[in-house]
């Protein structure tokens, strides 16, 4: 989402992509992992869509204005749209069908996976509270 500067709206919210601080991983318990993030406003929504530069260092070197040594970087046009958006608007067999080209297994694959892995997450949760609570019943 790009504006000019004749866009008759000047105060649009343009989304920036951030990577979580320590302490904002922190005081989220450490969920936040390195994923990337946008911090939305209220009265904003969350784009549906995003379209990124991706700037690729081709470890060449040319010449600069002053003939200082600049690095070639490759331009490419990405984008990016939010997955729920996609599997409301496209028929099972379609999701399926844009998963499986983005690398991720069909839903009938995922779904059983993704539960078995938060059946494990949950039951090492629980096993570190008992080992905690029998660490701090000792102390």
């Amino acid at each position: 989402m790009t504006r000019s500067k004749n866009d008759k709206k000047p105060d649009a919210w343009l989304p920036e992509v951030t990577y979580p601080s320590e302490d904002e991983d922190a005081e989220d318990g450490g969920q936040l992992g390195n994923l990337p993030m946008i911090h939305v406003p209220p009265g904003e929504k969350m784009p549906r869509f995003l379209i990124i530069w991706e700037a690729r260092d081709t470890g060449q070197i040319e010449p600069g204005p002053s003939g200082e040594d600049l690095p070639v970087v490759e331009w490419e046009l990405r984008q990016y749209a939010q997955m729920d958006v996609l599997k409301a608007g496209l028929k099972p067999e379609q999701y399926d069908a844009v998963r499986v080209a983005l690398g991720l297994k069909p839903m009938a694959e995922a779904v059983p996976a993704g539960r078995a892995i938060t059946e494990r997450i949950r039951n090492n949760v629980a096993h570190r509270a008992t080992i905690d609570g029998i660490t701090n019943k000792d102390n």
